[in-house]
């Protein structure tokens, strides 16, 4: 449930976990931060409803019982036929390791449920971070099917032109984002908030900054850490006057120790909830304010900000602020919710030196408004004509194959395909397998990227590289492209490099394959850089701790042989074959493969194309079959992708299959092929080459 802040979702989440008692005989665990599942309980009891608060299993009682997430550790999965998670914007941090035990833990749970108020709800990688948690799709499946990858910055994905109603459709099958009852076709008038009103308080910097000649505005993070450290004193002040001036409630927001230990003593009448108090203080602090026993509360967003209804006060100050507009919006939001009958002040009082902090923050909210509008608009007319239950989406698999002249595309697994070969049948092989878990190409379980680890890949990598084996003749061989892949704390539990491509060689010689020969492809580490934003290549590193940093990773273009007598010779003359190009493709590092020439930059040039995440390089292919096969050859590629090396086979004159398991790609690369044909009968390569070579040797 995507539902704004006070559309009541504890009431939803507590009918919800109800229902599913009933329906199953069984128990129902909701995982909420601190002090809100106290509030849950307190709530529950008010409709009939019994909640058990406990922080460890044996402490759980038949029927639903509550804890927060800082102790879901202690509680076993297997006992629950359902799970709620409270304010699940928890899951926002794709790399965080609770998403992680999260997601793991709940995998089995037959009964799901995620309610959170984030006020940017198509946030692409928390929509599918929320869909993996229900187990619809994974995020990378989500990516994958609806969504195309940039590839000039890994962190921006675009929907598929063709894919934006489809997309909005299924998020309609299993989710709700609304922000008024009206946005479902109900009457919403009494939802509608009685205002808020900013005021800002920006006190004047009579200093300057350490390293500033005069006072002024800071520009580094830096610099504003020392601007709100020099304002701390006035800061303090002026908050405390604010609240001091009137007896109502009160909040109020800082995010040094320092500040909360000043401003409760400056309101006499406040309770100070820490970082560092026990769990049972916290929730007794929190609650007496929640309560009406204390008038002031003086926290840390980090500490209060997510989930407490507190719409009996209606004024806030913010004694300093910093860069989450997400943490601001929630903190706000704790008065100023469906519920609040006042208008709802919010005080920020912030140094001059800190720059247009109200404006900075208003154009944030703008901004978070258009997405959920974005959002809601998208979804309003799906959602009210079908709220039902959720399937788990997967690709139906179905069997096609196109032919043109001298060459063979099928769609359908690759392990089949290769099956249905005749063994001692292809002259050379050339391809790039999945990179393990690092891309996902579709959703279906055939897919050899959908794996959660890396052993699971090697297992159904492994049917394959026997199947080559079979289908090579003898004394040939077989070329496929990989790099080594970079773990992550979160996945590997180390920061490192995991050896893929070691791995494909020792899997393929224990097949009964040679290892011939490798060479190394020059990436440029500043692009990988760029892209990646990998800790070992950021400069930064160098400076933090050298002993982190690394070199950037290259591609590798592996071959192998089949054990035997090659009955037909590859052979060249040294018109063909000179020797400066020799030794250029001799060499075991190949400087010069352009990058950005692909199969893609012919194909793909339209903003809605269907796009190939990482299509093989043309000079890779075309140097290694002019290197390893005929004329005439039969040249295989399980991994088709959108046709690169059956359209290099065709325009070198080799006869060409291949298989794909995702169709969009397999359409692409049927056009791809045919394209190919076309161009080698007129004798558009002819001219193309010779326009190359007069560009290479410019």
């Amino acid at each position: 449930m995507f539902e704004d802040t006070g559309l009541g979702k504890t009431a939803q989440q507590v009918e919800w976990a109800r229902q599913v008692c009933i329906h199953t005989g069984g128990n129902v665990l909701i995982a909420a931060p601190l002090c809100v599942a106290q509030q849950t309980v307190e709530e529950a009891a008010k409709w009939g409803v019994s909640i058990k608060y406990a922080r460890h299993q044996d402490d759980a009682q038949d029927g639903i019982t509550i804890t927060n997430y800082e102790m879901l550790e202690r509680f076993d999965p297997a006992l629950f036929a359902g799970v709620v998670l409270d304010e699940s914007s928890i899951l926002k941090a794709h790399t965080s390791k609770t998403r992680e035990r999260i997601i793991e833990m709940f995998r089995e749970t037959p009964y799901r449920l995620s309610c959170t108020a984030t006020p940017s709800p198509n946030d692409h990688m928390e929509l599918g971070n929320q869909a993996e948690f229900l187990g619809v799709m994974t995020a990378t499946e989500m990516l994958a099917m609806f969504f195309v990858h940039d590839g000039g910055d890994t962190s921006q994905w675009r929907l598929k032109g063709h894919g934006k109603s489809r997309f909005w459709e299924w998020m309609a099958t299993w989710s709700v984002c609304i922000r008024n009852p009206a946005d479902l076709g109900f009457d919403g008038s009494r939802y509608i908030l009685p205002g808020l009103q900013m005021h800002e308080h920006v006190l004047p910097a009579d200093e300057p900054l350490e390293g500033q000649l005069f006072a002024g505005i800071a520009q580094t993070l830096t610099e504003r850490r020392d601007a709100k450290r020099s304002s701390m004193d006035a800061r303090i002040k002026t908050a405390a006057d604010l609240v001091n001036s009137h007896n109502r409630p009160a909040i109020v927001w800082c995010h040094l120790n320092a500040e909360s230990e000043a401003l409760a003593k400056a309101i006499p009448d406040s309770v100070e909830v820490t970082g560092s108090m026990s769990a049972d203080e916290k929730e007794a602090a929190i609650m007496a304010f929640t309560h009406g026993d204390k008038r002031v509360i003086v926290t840390k967003p980090s500490i209060a900000g997510f989930g407490m209804n507190w719409q009996h006060c209606a004024d806030m100050v913010f004694a300093g602020l910093d860069d989450s507009f997400e943490t601001f919006y929630q903190s706000i939001r704790r008065c100023y919710r469906f519920g609040q009958s006042k208008v709802v002040n919010v005080h920020l009082v912030s140094s001059e030196s800190e720059g247009a902090v109200k404006a900075n923050l208003e154009r944030k909210q703008a901004q978070a408004n258009d997405m959920a509008e974005s959002m809601v608009q998208h979804m309003r007319e799906l959602t009210a004509r079908q709220i039902k239950g959720v399937t788990m989406e997967k690709s139906e698999y179905k069997r096609e194959v196109a032919q043109g002249q001298g060459w063979t595309v099928h769609l359908g697994d690759c392990v089949e395909v290769a099956r249905e070969i005749a063994a001692n049948s292809i002259d050379y092989s050339v391809f790039s397998p999945p990179f393990a878990s690092l891309y996902t190409y579709s959703n279906s379980d055939r897919d050899m990227g959908n794996c959660r680890s890396y052993s699971e890949f090697y297992e159904h990598f492994r049917f394959l590289v026997d199947e080559l084996h079979r289908v090579t003749k003898p004394g040939r061989l077989l070329s496929f492209h990989c790099m080594n892949l970079q773990t992550s704390k979160f996945r590997d539990g180390v920061i490192g490099i995991h050896d893929f491509r070691g791995e494909l060689v020792r899997m393929f010689t224990e097949a009964g394959w040679i290892f011939h020969s490798e060479v190394c492809i020059w990436k440029d580490p500043v692009t990988a850089m760029q892209r990646t934003k990998a800790l070992g290549l950021l400069h930064k590193t160098i400076r933090k701790d050298s002993s982190m940093s690394r070199q950037g990773i290259p591609d590798y273009l592996v071959t192998m042989r089949k054990p035997g007598d090659n009955p037909e010779p590859i052979s060249h003359t040294h018109e063909s074959f000179p020797v400066d190009k020799w030794q250029r493709y001799a060499s075991p590092v190949w400087m010069d493969v352009n990058p950005t020439r692909t199969l893609q930059f012919k194909t793909a040039r339209e903003t809605d194309d269907e796009r190939h995440i990482c299509p093989l390089q043309l000079d890779v292919i075309e140097r290694a079959m002019e290197l390893w096969s005929n004329p005439g050859d039969l040249v295989f590629s399980p991994f088709t992708g959108i046709g690169s090396e059956g359209y290099v086979a065709i325009e070198m004159g080799r006869k060409f299959i291949g298989a794909e398991l995702k169709k969009s790609y397999w359409e692409l690369a049927k056009r791809n092929l045919g394209e190919a044909r076309e161009h080698k009968d007129s004798g558009l390569f002819a001219d193309q080459h010779e326009s190359d070579s007069e560009t290479a040797e410019a």
